[in-house]
């Protein structure tokens, strides 16, 4: 670990995370493990993004500056600075382009900073690499996925093995990862396109070549977990990978230290679950995933006749699930339509499944917490996401759908029959089991002498130098 002591200056680190909670927070994370290592650290971020980093790290001594963010962008409403307050993901790719226009300020703020020793931005603000270039910092992309489903996408897109099956739920194999079936179903455009072209296409590929030039590449991820996959990445693929998570495990869970009455009603409510000696299912699908009113209302049904006790977190917009439904489950269950620390959640000890769309924050915080998953995938490569969950770590089960499909309706049936299999079932015992095991090992990871900690050192004796 480079030294400060004596005469010599601490160094200096520029994080960079992009305008989405699910992209922010790990970020947030590494920034503590940085600090721990006596880095000073100066993050950016827009206005509207400031008071939530604020929050999150207004126990430290970081400091946050914010980037005007244009509000003259087609496509993106005025006065909208992060993709989980876009009126539909539709917008997604406008906005990551739209990230551009910060560009000259970025760079001025660069100039003006103490000299920098590495950047770490997020992948989809690809242009930071033209501007660690322009000042000779190197630029490490901070990547939020796993290296199964980094693996995967490439091989699949190299071999182009998409093109062949005639239907987009026939079986795959993964020429060069053999024991793994996928079906066009798991990947979105323009890996499906034979010939992509257009605005999502440009925005991808702009990610893809800065991150391919870049110093390296941060995953949030441990090499226990994936180790095949890791080094693939390390043999194949560029720049220099890093494993340095679960990030979820940077700092120990804050412990609510106030009176009962002072907690938050969903806090209260799992206490009493578990002086009551029952275990709760924990319902989330992210901050940006949207799901139609048949399908809400069929996961209500769902949880009414499963009969087993749950905790659902919903967003404002999808309040109205179905008539009565929370006065008929009130003994059971509860729905939260507010933020919630979802990491707070699945460390509660009456909380024993996950049904969760398998977000890679919420797949290592339950992995991390020794929480089995339900995987319920609706977008981006949260099919890959969940591949790697049920089929090749095995800590979690799988939803069925209707039609078998990997995109397929959930009729309440096919969910109240999973739902009793994760929490009752013998397929949920054997996945709690691993999942136990799969935490020691994350935990491991991230201790002294551990993988990812070890990792964390070498990254910044190589880019900060050591001195003695």
């Amino acid at each position: 670990m480079a030294s400060i002591t004596g005469d010599s200056q601490p160094h200096h680190v520029v994080l960079f995370p992009f305008m989405s909670k699910g992209h922010t927070i790990p970020i947030l994370l590494l920034a503590r493990l940085l600090l721990h290592r006596r880095l000073i650290v100066t993050i950016f971020t827009t206005p509207a993004n400031r008071p939530f980093i604020f929050e999150s790290l207004n126990d430290t001594t970081v400091t946050i500056l914010d980037l005007p963010f244009s509000h003259n962008v087609p496509d993106i409403p005025v006065g909208i600075e992060s993709t989980d307050k876009l009126p539909s993901m539709s917008m997604f790719h406008a906005f990551g382009n739209a990230t551009k226009l910060m560009q000259p300020d970025f760079e001025r703020a660069i100039q003006n900073l103490p000299r920098v020793s590495f950047i770490v931005s997020d992948g989809f603000i690809w242009w930071t690499l033209e501007s660690a270039s322009k000042f000779d910092i190197p630029r490490f992309v901070f990547c939020g996925m796993n290296y199964y489903s980094t693996s995967v996408i490439r091989a699949v897109d190299q071999d182009r093995l998409l093109f062949g099956p005639e239907s987009d739920d026939e079986l795959i194999t993964v020429t060069r990862f053999p024991w793994i079936k996928v079906t066009r179903n798991d990947f979105v455009p323009p890996l499906t396109e034979s010939e992509p072209k257009g605005l999502i296409y440009e925005f991808i590929m702009n990610v893809i070549v800065a991150e391919t030039n870049s110093y390296g590449i941060i995953f949030n991820s441990f090499y226990e977990l994936e180790s095949v996959f890791a080094d693939y990445w390390n043999r194949e693929c560029q720049p220099k990978p890093w494993s340095v998570g679960p990030l979820c495990l940077a700092e120990p869970p804050k412990a609510r230290n106030e009176p009962y009455n002072n907690k938050p009603k969903w806090v209260q409510w799992l206490d009493k679950k578990f002086d009551q000696g029952n275990s709760v299912l924990y319902i989330a699908f992210g901050s940006q995933v949207e799901i139609s009113l048949a399908q809400l209302k069929e996961i209500a049904i769902g949880l009414e006749e499963s009969k087993v006790n749950f905790l659902w977190v919903i967003r404002k917009s999808e309040s109205e699930i179905s008539d009565g439904f929370e006065e008929r489950v009130k003994d059971r269950g509860i729905v939260v339509r507010e933020w919630v620390d979802q990491r707070e959640i699945l460390m509660h000890e009456s909380v024993q499944g996950f049904l969760s769309h398998c977000g890679w924050n919420s797949a290592l915080e339950s992995i991390c917490a020794g929480v089995p998953i339900l995987a319920w995938p609706m977008m981006a490569e949260q099919p890959l996401n969940a591949r790697m969950v049920v089929e090749e770590i095995k800590v979690g089960l799988r939803v069925e759908t209707w039609d078998g499909s990997v995109r397929g309706f959930v009729k309440w049936e096919g969910l109240e029959k999973m739902v009793k299999e994760l929490m009752e079932g013998e397929k949920g015992k054997e996945v709690r089991k691993k999942c136990m095991e799969v935490t020691e090992k994350a935990k491991k990871a991230m201790e002294e002498g551990g993988s990812s900690k070890c990792t964390l050192d070498l990254l910044i004796d190589e880019t900060c130098g050591k001195t003695t």
